[in-house]
This record gives C-alpha cells, structure tokens and sequence, in this order.
C-alpha cells in the first residue's frame, strides 16, 4: 500500500516531468481524491518541492535553472536507490574512494558495505554523516559551503583533492550531450569535479538515463574521461557508441 509521503514524492516527480499539473490531473493519475492532492499539494509547497498555482501545481524552478537540493532529492528516487545499489558493488577491500556530493551518490554512500576496511572521502557533509555510520575511515575535503546542493567547493576543497589519489570514485552529473560532454550548472562543482577526474584511477558515473540530452552550464569532462557508467536503463541508441571503451551497467532499476 502506498504511503502518504510515497505519494508526495511521486506528486512532485510527475509536476517536474509534465512542466506542471492541475488537481484533476494528479487526482486521475493516482486514483486518489481532489481533496487529497490539494492537501499533498499544500504540504510539498511548504517544503517548497512544488509551487502552487490556481488549480494545480508547478516546478519550483524552470528548465535550465539549477533545482532546490529538496526537490531533487525525491525526483526519480525510486530509480536512484538501485543505481546506489549496483555502483558500490565496485568496492573493494583497501580501497580509497571518492563520494561526490548529489542525490544518486548520496544513495550509494548509504549503501556502502559493511564487510570492508576502507578509506571514504566526500564534499558533503551530508554524504559524510552517511559514510560515517559504518568503522570506515571518512575524510571531508573542507571547503566553502554550498547549500544549493549542500556541497563544499572552492580553494581548499580543490587543494583536498589536488594533493590525493583515490582508486575509485562516483561523480554525479547534470547532462549528457549528443557529443558526449558531461556537464553540471555550477563552475565552482565543475572544477572539484574535474580534479577528482584527474587523480582518481577508476571514475565511475552514476546517473539515470534521464540525463542522456542535457546539456548544463560547465563542462566538466566527457564520456572518455571516465571508466564506468552505472544508470537506471539502457542507453539510449544514439548514446551507445560514445561508450566505445566504457564498461556500462545497465538496467538497474530492472
């Protein structure tokens, strides 16, 4: 049986994927009565992962603009929780790994295993209190905070990762263009995210194919520069050949 806050978190995935819809549109979709959806409207405007209008709801932002860190939080969640899943299957004993700061990471810190001795770093504090739970080791880069997405970035959480190796790391990403650019909407995330490319051994990219034709504001690498892909479905078509080289995991969610 579908919970309330289940129902919410799939209110505001279907507002963000159809650009906004009305009370009756939601109430028909989810069987559910108007009253009801105007009351779990009320509650993720309060929350501020959907914003109201006279009938129905829109997104908080518009396309192109980077989204609250809420909103995304519960976008698509159900498809991040298996993407987190599979991608730290990759672990291995001894290993130094990187967590990026984001949404999907943020599901694989959850899930890191517990039957191993390993070195965790991250720019999130968020991440951090995550990765913590476990007897692993947990570094934090420092930095200058970002609430956007709740990361650090700046001068000092670049020296971090200047100065390190890591031999494994997951980097979330924004867009994914036809050319193979991967992309994220803030410069200061982009450098961090560059660096990390640079002195990690394996990078892996974690991401539902939703984001395959994105293209965001900073260029921060491409598809050569990493060696894993783990999303939620099969790429698509036109995708497929810039993964030339590129071990992909597929169908996650499936």
């Amino acid at each position: 049986m579908t919970t309330p806050e289940q129902r919410r978190r799939t209110i505001a995935d279907l507002v963000t994927q159809h650009d906004g819809l009305s009370v009756d549109e939601l109430a028909a979709r989810l069987e559910v009565s108007s009253s009801t959806i105007r009351r779990d409207l009320s509650a993720l405007a309060e929350r501020d992962l959907v914003e109201r209008t006279h009938g129905g709801a829109v997104p908080v932002t518009n396309v192109g603009v980077e989204q609250p860190f809420n909103q995304r939080v519960v976008h698509n969640l159900e498809r991040k929780r298996p993407i987190g899943e599979r991608a730290v299957r990759e672990i291995q004993e001894g290993q130094v790994v990187y967590f990026d700061a984001g949404t999907t990471t943020m599901q694989a810190a959850k899930k890191t295993p517990e039957d191993l001795s390993n070195v965790f770093v991250t720019n999130s504090p968020l991440l951090l209190s995550r990765l913590a739970e476990g007897e692993e080791t947990v570094k934090l880069t420092g930095g200058q905070y970002r609430p956007e997405t709740k990361a650090l970035v700046g001068p000092t959480a670049e020296a971090y990762i200047r100065n390190s190796n890591f031999d494994l790391g997951f980097l979330g990403v924004n867009g994914i263009s036809e050319d193979g650019e991967l992309s994220t909407p803030n410069e200061s995330e982009a450098a961090l995210k560059r660096l990390v490319m640079a002195n990690t051994s394996r990078v892996a990219v974690v991401t539902a194919t939703e984001k395959f034709g994105e293209r965001s504001f900073r260029q921060f690498g491409s598809i050569d520069d990493i060696d894993l892909l783990v999303t939620d479905a099969r790429v698509p078509e036109p995708f497929r050949d810039l993964f030339d080289g590129t071990e992909l995991v597929e169908d996650t969610f499936g």
